[in-house]
Order: structure tokens, then C-alpha cells, then sequence
């Protein structure tokens, strides 16, 4: 297999993942669990800082995300 396709698949996976746990995030917003949210805050946000650490989103995309994500749970307390 070609580095290059494994990688995409690597990638594609991560990428996979951190939308799981964003969609996740939101659903407990949406529901009103706050304490449970600020913990789901929490993965995703390391899970974004760890994606853009080994390339795969790129650093400003990762903290944008992070930063309306942190907006969402702020105005929801």
C-alpha cells in the first residue's frame, strides 16, 4: 500500500473522530447536560490540538473550532 493512501486513511480517520465528538458536544448542548458538555469541551479540544499537532487540520482551522465551540458552551450557562 502507498504511504500516501495509508496516510489519507490515517487521516481520514482522525478526522472522523473529531467530528463524532463534535457532533456529541452539541447534542449535549443541546439537551442542557452543561456539566457533562464542559467535559465533552474538554476531549474535543485536546482532540483538535492533537490533530493540528500531527498535521491533519491545520492549526488556525483547530483553534477556530475550539474558539466557537467554547462561544457555544459560554452563552448555554
Amino acid at each position: 500500500m502507498r504511504s500516501s493512501a495509508r496516510k489519507r486513511l490515517h487521516n481520514r480517520s482522525i478526522k472522523s473522530q473529531l467530528h463524532t465528538l463534535e457532533r456529541g458536544y452539541l447534542q449535549l448542548l443541546g439537551s442542557g447536560k452543561k456539566d457533562e458538555a464542559t467535559k465533552a469541551f474538554q476531549k474535543i479540544s485536546s482532540a483538535f490540538d492533537k490533530a493540528a499537532k500531527s498535521g491533519v487540520v491545520h492549526r488556525a482551522t483547530a483553534d477556530r473550532k475550539k474558539s466557537r465551540l467554547g462561544l457555544r458552551l459560554a452563552h448555554a450557562k
